[in-house]
């Protein structure tokens, strides 16, 4: 498993937006994969494979580059940075962090809190409050200089390590670059096999903030099927019913049939699920109530397509400590070099 590529992707910073470095980073890994690799005006990757024959059925693997974040949105006279969010946070999570301050002349370590008054001379009824997002603000240590290297509309990103832990990697942006690591290893992996399709690998800009890149992506590849691969929830955890768990860790890649932006092909479900029992690659069927993903802009561009969602299973979504199991992501990577095999 190439780790030091999903460390490569994990770490680099970009929210919506603000995708140029991952895509940088991409293109230079996929030098030689593909056909043809263009950047569309919005900003997402499109990386086509040809077939062997024209009139060959085109298949979208979408893959959202943007990581959440946030953008500058105020500087105070005295430097604290306010921000505004891109992408769904808890505040709950986001005391005391690390950030990482991003702009065109260089990168600013700074920390993150709300404003308020610490624990030593709170009142009790001030711990019970929960700040929102606009409370929080960026401390860089430069005082009235930050005025000097930040200006509105840097986009900051949480400042935290990739980790292997056991049979786990943790990882901030695991959603999803996740995604960009198995679109690129899925056709390193093909070589020649699959040239019964035409092949697009869309790196797409702008998911966290309503499937935007997809969507612009879709109208111009026209896909009639599309693969939305992406990270959902493994609440397999402490605190939360079975039944919402959504995966378990350890299972197998998420075959994800339902959630509040589409609902997957029944006959492409039952393919891909026919296709695992016979690779033997372990697999769990997954469905969110809310929420979405890039495959629902493929289902419905233009005049539409099959479509399905290829995941893996998360703990701890939209924080600095997600994490994944590397069997499930293994699973993940075999089923889509199985089904473009296929053709």
């Amino acid at each position: 498993m190439n780790t030091d590529l999903l460390k490569q992707l994990c770490e680099m910073p970009g929210v919506p937006g603000h995708e140029h470095r991952v895509r940088a980073l991409i293109e230079q890994e996929i030098d030689g994969l593909f056909d043809e690799v263009t950047t569309d005006p919005m900003g997402s990757l499109l990386c086509r494979r040809d077939a062997k024959k024209k009139g060959a059925p085109r298949v979208m693997l979408l893959c959202h580059m943007d990581e959440i974040g946030f953008l500058v949105s105020h500087i105070s006279k005295e430097g604290f940075i306010y921000l505004q969010p891109a992408g769904g946070f808890d505040p709950r999570n986001l005391f005391s962090r690390r950030v990482l301050v991003c702009t065109d002349d260089g990168d600013f370590k700074g920390v993150m809190n709300p404003g308020g008054k610490p624990v030593h001379i709170q009142a009790p009824e001030d711990r019970k409050k929960v700040p929102q997002i606009g409370d929080f603000f960026v401390d860089l240590g430069m005082g009235e200089k930050t005025h000097d290297v930040v200006k509105i509309g840097d986009f900051v990103v949480m400042d935290e390590p990739f980790l292997e832990m056991g049979d786990k990697f943790v990882s901030k942006a695991l959603d999803n670059r996740i995604a960009c690591w198995l679109g690129i290893e899925a056709i390193r992996k093909l070589k020649k096999k699959g040239r019964g399709a035409e092949i697009h690998v869309a790196f797409t800009c702008q998911e966290e903030v309503g499937l935007r890149g997809a969507r612009t992506a879709s109208y111009a590849i026209k896909p009639d099927i599309g693969l939305g691969i992406d990270v959902t929830l493994s609440c397999d955890t402490p605190g939360v019913p079975d039944k919402d768990a959504t995966t378990h860790q350890g299972q197998g890649f998420g075959l994800h049939v339902r959630d509040g932006s589409f609902i997957a092909d029944k006959a492409l479900v039952a393919d891909i699920e026919a296709l695992a029992i016979k690779k033997k690659i372990p697999y769990q069927r997954t469905m969110l109530a809310s929420g979405g993903q890039d495959g629902a802009a493929a289902q419905q561009a233009a005049a539409g397509a099959r479509a399905v969602g290829i995941t893996v299973g998360t703990r701890y979504i939209h924080t600095v400590t997600e994490m994944i199991a590397k069997d499930d992501l293994q699973a993940a990577l075999d089923i889509l070099v199985a089904y473009l095999s296929e053709f």
